[in-house]
Parts: C-alpha cells; structure tokens; sequence
C-alpha cells in the first residue's frame, strides 16, 4: 500500500486515513542534499532540503503539506513542477485559532477532501476517521524532552542512546495532539469541529499566540532539555532564548542540517550533556581486581595530535607525550601510547585502567573507557587549578568554552566545530600562506602598526583576504595582529554565549600562541591561567577518570 507523507502537526491525518489512507511523518536525514541542492535555493533550511531530496530520490509518492513557511511554500512549487508525486497537496492554514482562521482551515478541509477522496477513488469513512484519533499521553517518570525545531529520527535515535534518561520528542510534528471527536454530526458540521481541533492544539512557534507552549516546560518530571534547531530556521531561535534565561534544569541546544552526516558532529555535544548528567564514570568492584601496577592512561586522540599522559597512584605524570594523529585516531593513538610507554621504562601490562577522549576516542579499541573532551577538559583543568571556573580550549578542529562549578563539574559548554575558523587548523593555514612557522607566527603580531580587520568568518574566504593584504603590501606583523584579533573575537563571542566568569585558564595547543593569548586577554580583560601541561589536559583528564574505574 502506498504511504501519504505528512512533516506538519497541523496536517489532517484522520481525515486521510477516513479515505484509506496510511500515513506516515516525514523525518528521515539524508547522507547529503545532492538532488535537492539542483532544484532549490542553497539557503533554504536543511529540513526543506531533505523533504526535496527524499522526494526527488522516489522515496516519497504521496505528500500533504501545511504552508508553515516561506521553505515550505518553495519545496511545493519545486515539487509541482518537478511531477515527480502521484498526490501533492498544499492546506493553506492561518496562523491563528481565531474565527476566520477555523473557517479558512474548514474550507481546506473540504477541498482536502475532495482531492485525496477522487485520488483515492474513495469515499469519507466516518468510523474510520473517528477510529483514526489517538491519545499520546505525557511521561509520568523522570524524562528529558526534545524541543524546538523538528529533529530527524537518525539524530533522535542517537539522542535516546546517549541520555540516562527516558528521553520524549516535543519538537514540532511530534507533538500533535488532537483530542477525539463527541457526539454525532452531519460531515459539515463534523469539520467545523475538526477544523478548531487541529488549530486547538498546543501551538508551534509559526502561531501568534505561543502561549501555550509553556505546558512543555511546567511538568515536575522534566530533568533536562535538548534544544534542537534547523539551519537556516529562525522560528524556535526566540523560543530558545526566552528558555536559556528561564529554565531551571540543564539545557543543551543543538543545530542540525539535517544531514546524517551533521548529527555525528552533534554526538559529542550529547554526550558531554549526558555526562553532566550522570557521573562519567561509576567507582565499582572492578577496581579492586584490575592487574597492573597502579598506572592510569589517558589518550586524547584529536585531528591534529595524540596526546598520552600516564600517572602513578599518587597523580604524578610518570609520562607525557604529544605525536601527530596521522591519518588513523586507532594507529596515532597507538604509537603515542608505545612512545609514552617507552620512555617511562614501562609495558602494557604494568597499567591498571585506560580512558579515552578528543575526536577520534571511539575508534580507539584498546581503552577501558570513553568520555568526550568536554568532561576530560573540565577534569584535567580543576586538577590543575581548583580556582579555575571558565575554561578556553582551541584545538586542531574545534573551539569550546566550558564553565564548571566549585566541585570541577561541568554546569555548561558551547563549541564551534562548524567551521574551521578561529580553530588551530585556521592558524596553520594562515601561516602557511604567510610563509612562516607557528612559532614565528606567534609572537611576530605581538607589536604592530595599522589595526587591520579580517572579516570572513570563512577560512578558506579569509586566506584569500590575507593573500590581498600581501599584494598589498601590508606588513606580515599587521596581518597576524589581525587574525589573532579574528581568532580571539570567534573565542569570545563563546565565551560570552557561555556566560564566562573567572578564573579563566586555556588549553589546547593555541594556548602556546602568544598574539592570540594577548588578544583574548585584551577582549575579556583578564589574564589566562596556561599551565605547562595545556596541551595535556584532556589526556590528563581522562588519565584521572582512570583512576576512578
């Protein structure tokens, strides 16, 4: 039997399934927007393109849509002249539940019904329609909810693996609610009813009146939020907003473009949620049996370096060792793990427990454990400095502040793994293109002349303003006071998102650039706590959650 697609929570579905029809709710992320980046807009939000792109691939024949916004609006038009569907159905719904607005929804109803009835070759089956109503009823445990903007199943589905708790989808379609119909009623009168029902639900954020999202957040079982918007949708951007500042439990929003591709760059976010959460790691029995001689590792496997730190009983560094990734996290992590243990005098046997961390720990198969960078940072910096409250971290691939408490736990973090700018890969390439080392790059922006602005937000946008600066003859000091300036204003700007508050310290290995130390230093008007071992504290980190297994 052929399926009718839905993406909209103000959809008729009862009404189609009076018809025969079997309904289903479009969620599905592609790998990628090849098709639907032919036939549509580049800007258009990445859950516009994946309703083209499932439509345009044949896995969509059937499609019913509400006109919920100007992306909806241009996926129909492409659709309709792409005949690509056998039933293409635009309801055309006020954003209101007003009088007009029920009467427009009832004439929409009628015209739905005629179209999908002659497509159908069927007629309105009211035991049918009345029989297709079901009642979704909330969580009576503790539960994290999902709200905003719709989320695909793959990265819900990653979501309900991740969290320690019952986790329950109140993003957009999903949390249609329309109650059953009572009484007998002629078919007009019936979608009257039916018309202020759809509309009487609790409101989406494309209605006037919002208020009624409220009862989303005021239930004693909610533990904890996952805030999740699409790319280029600014609809529930107001709604996360007024949240962050009135929400008593933990919150952690995500942006997706719902792509498969993207929710994997979001599983380290999760995680390090979850990990707020719940302990990262459970003191048990185990300990108590574990061989070796009182040794713990921590690998922090990232894009650019593998850092190795191990630690005796007492929490003394016995070896430390940073190596290039290579091409492989599992082969880096190897050879750095061989060259720590080589130069302590040490064998595999003699360590006790092993955890890992950074971008490339879950393909490491030779830890006891793993645990996002987001924790171990938090970890390896209260070690380092108990006084320490805010911490920077700008590695190869990404950026993060992450604030904890007096006690080291992580109360909140913002990261910047979109993009490479502002990043340790954005310096390298800027160097490069300079014709100067990282060493010469960090101190020569240390004193300049002319305060110059790089404004692309873009790496591979800002190399090219660089490469125009040297045709014009700008001095290389100027150019690097200006992107250390670049780096440290991206840095702040999380900083701020964050809600900062001393004491501060930056790890990472861009902690050792100078210019770029100054220019945070500058913007936030403190000094930077930078350990000895900054570039060791995820590994450091993670070595110390090994002495906890």
């Amino acid at each position: 039997m052929s399926v009718t697609h839905y993406i909209c929570k103000y959809t008729p579905v009862e009404l189609l399934r009076a018809f025969g029809g079997e309904c289903a709710i479009l969620n599905h992320m592609p790998d990628n927007f090849d098709l639907s980046d032919q036939v549509s807009h580049p800007n258009i939000c990445g859950f516009g393109k994946s309703l083209l792109e499932a439509c345009m691939e044949g896995k969509v024949r059937e499609l019913v849509l509400v006109n919920c916004c100007d992306t909806i609006r241009s996926a129909y038009d492409v659709l309709l002249e792409s005949g690509k569907l056998d039933f293409l159905f635009m309801l055309d719904m006020l954003h209101s539940g007003d009088s007009c607005s029920r009467e427009r929804t009832k004439s929409e109803l009628l015209r739905l019904a005629k179209a999908y009835g002659e497509y159908k070759g069927a007629s309105f089956d009211e035991e049918k329609f009345r029989a297709a109503f079901e009642e979704k009823k909330r969580p009576e445990e503790p539960y994290i909810s999902v709200l905003g903007a719709r989320v695909g199943d793959e990265l819900f589905d990653m979501m309900e693996r991740t969290m320690p708790l019952p986790v329950y989808n109140d993003t957009c379609v999903n949390n249609r609610s329309v109650p059953a119909p009572e009484g007998d009623m002629e078919f007009d009168a019936l979608m009257e009813w039916y018309a202020a029902a759809l509309l009487g639900q609790l409101p989406c954020m494309r209605m006037t009146d919002t208020a009624g999202r409220k009862r989303l957040v005021n239930d004693p079982h909610l533990q904890a939020v996952i805030y999740h918007t699409v790319k280029f949708c600014d609809y529930y951007g107001f709604e996360y907003s007024q949240l962050r500042r009135e929400l008593t439990v933990p919150m952690l929003k995500l942006e997706s473009d719902y792509t498969v591709q993207s929710s994997g760059q979001l599983l380290t976010r999760l995680e390090a949620f979850a990990e707020s959460m719940a302990p990262a790691t459970n003191v048990s029995e185990r300990k108590k049996t574990m061989s070796g001689k009182g040794l713990y590792v921590g690998i922090d496997s990232g894009s650019t370096s593998t850092d190795v730190v191990i630690l005796n009983e007492k929490k003394e560094i016995v070896s430390q060792v940073i190596l290039p990734t290579g091409a492989g996290a599992a082969a880096g992590a190897d050879r750095a793990l061989e060259e720590a243990l080589k130069q302590a005098g040490l064998k595999k046997e003699d360590l006790t427990a092993t955890v890992t961390t950074g971008y490339g720990r879950t393909a490491i198969q030779s830890g006891d454990k793993s645990i996002t960078e987001i924790t171990c940072h938090a970890k390896g910096a209260f070690f380092l400095n108990p006084k320490v409250r805010t911490i920077i971290d700008i590695g190869g691939q990404d950026s993060k502040v992450i604030r904890i408490d007096d006690t080291g736990n992580v109360t909140n973090f913002v990261m910047n793994d979109k993009c490479a700018a502002g990043t340790g890969r954005f310096l390298e390439l800027m160097a490069r293109t300079l014709e100067l080392s990282l060493e010469e790059m960090s101190t020569l922006g240390l004193t300049w002349n002319e305060d110059i602005t790089i404004s692309s937000m873009c790496t591979v946008f800002a190399e090219s303003e660089v490469v125009s600066l040297i045709a014009q003859d700008k001095t290389p000091s100027d150019i690097i006071h200006g992107l250390n300036e670049s780096v440290a204003s991206k840095t702040c700007a999380l900083v701020k998102r964050v809600g900062g508050e001393g004491e501060y310290m930056m790890t990472g290995g861009v902690s050792k650039n100078r210019g770029v130390v100054d220019a945070i230093e500058r913007r936030l008007g403190v000094k930077l706590c930078i350990s000895d071992e900054a570039q060791l504290n995820g590994a450091l980190g993670a070595a110390l959650f090994a002495m906890e297994l």
